[in-house]
């Protein structure tokens, strides 16, 4: 419902926009949200009262169309267009039309420091002024709607947004350095839930995965898990539809603690959505792990009420570069589970596996030639299912020079092709 104008202030509480997030040039709001508008900024919050958006309105924004984001992470992440459009701009790279920049070190291709920019670090400032005025503000003439929803945000301070997000890994077991690169489909808005530890490989390129020994997570530790993250998320998780069963090779934890774990998460955080739409389910997986699953597991996660993505990394089909960064794999592992994740595409309605490759300086003209060969001649449908994500190494100056090469590497694919954004949660 909407109020007058109270001091400058337009208030509306719970919203509802539309409930399958889809991609837009433009920001739009999905599920139920409420905001709070001035003269110059936008505020959104979500339906516990946490901020979520900050955009511009005024002139001296950046682009009207760009805006920041806070994460469950309690990061915040400042979403561009870019300097270009069209095919050539980021949608080319990412399949989206923003590029989120982030406030850590990552593998972007393409890198912006937006707390150098003033127009947008005062953005922060217009949201401190506004949490003080709220604080100090009178109830009276307010709708109580609206008087409920000022209490919500009030009570949501900084201080209790960092405890919430250390609240979550507590309740997680540890932290989610690395999403999978498919969950930009949801703009990575997960719900994690982890039902094992550690890795099958330990490679010296990767920063983001744990050292620990593989170790699957027990049903009494994962049945504890879906019942806090139920109390954590509160109201707000009617707006969720994607489920990130965690942690680096969840694929490896085998088939009943897969399904089984699923299958309560969708009925615990309630995951069924009016109208028939699809909720998603995201899974890491090693080459080893999607070689060693039978037809069993995917059979089952076809039958589970998911569109299921799994994420196999695979990084290269040269041998030597696979000795370089330390992967303890034959190439012909690595084809023989990219041939396997073509075969599970095109046999399986709901289940869709993709594939991480290397990109980066000092990789040799082989793994290039051997990434462009595999993608040409893949036995698939030109641009159907099993997107191909390029990570940028991390260590890789000057990456946005990247860009012509992975645009090669893009043209001759048989496959989607876009860059893999490094994003924790």
């Amino acid at each position: 419902m909407n109020t007058p104008y109270l001091n400058n202030l337009a208030i509306s509480v719970e919203r509802q926009g539309p409930t399958r997030i889809a991609k837009a040039s433009f920001p739009l709001r999905y599920g139920r949200y409420s905001e709070i508008i001035t003269s110059e900024y936008e505020f959104v919050f979500n339906l516990n009262g946490e901020i979520k958006f900050i955009r511009g309105l005024n002139t001296s924004w950046p682009h009207p169309a760009e805006q920041l984001k806070r994460t469950v992470g309690n990061d915040w992440v400042y979403y561009t267009v870019g300097d270009s459009g069209g095919k050539s701009g980021i949608i080319s790279w990412l399949g989206e039309y923003y590029l989120p920049c982030l406030p850590y070190p990552s593998n972007s291709i393409w890198e912006i420091n937006y707390s150098s920019d003033p127009r947008i670090m005062n953005a922060f400032g217009a949201w401190g002024q506004l949490y003080a005025n709220l604080c100090v503000s009178t109830r009276d003439g307010l709708y109580t709607k609206d008087k409920e929803l000022i209490d919500r945000i009030t009570e949501n301070h900084e201080g209790v947004l960092h405890e919430r997000s250390r609240m979550l890994n507590q309740i997680i077991g540890g932290d989610v350095s690395v999403l999978p690169p498919d969950t930009r489909h949801v703009d990575y808005e997960i719900i994690p839930l982890i039902i094992a530890d550690g890795c099958l490989y330990h490679c010296n390129f990767c920063c983001v995965k744990s050292a620990n020994k593989f170790q699957p997570r027990s049903r009494s530790n994962i049945l504890e898990q879906i019942g806090r993250l139920k109390d954590f998320y509160g109201r707000n998780i009617e707006n969720y539809s994607g489920l990130f069963l965690g942690n680096h090779d969840a694929l490896a934890a085998g088939e009943d603690l897969i399904s089984d774990s699923a299958s309560e998460a969708f009925s615990s955080f309630g995951l069924e959505r009016p109208g028939g739409i699809t909720p998603f389910l995201y899974l890491f997986g090693s080459v080893h792990s999607l070689l060693e699953s039978g037809n069993g597991l995917f059979e089952r996660l076809n039958q589970l009420p998911f569109y299921t993505y799994i994420n196999i990394g695979m990084e290269s089909t040269d041998q030597p570069t696979l000795v370089r960064i330390g992967k303890p794999l034959d190439k012909s592992h690595v084809c023989e589970a990219f041939k396997k994740m073509l075969d599970i595409n095109a046999t399986y309605k709901n289940i869709e596996v993709t594939a991480n490759f290397l990109i980066g300086e000092g990789l040799s003209n082989e793994h290039y030639q051997s990434l462009k060969n595999l993608l040409r001649d893949a036995p698939v449908a030109s641009h159907g299912k099993g997107t191909i994500y390029l990570s940028p190494l991390k260590d890789s100056p000057k990456k946005r020079e990247l860009l012509p090469l992975f645009n090669k590497i893009q043209e001759q694919s048989k496959m989607p092709v876009y860059i893999y954004l490094i994003q924790r949660l």
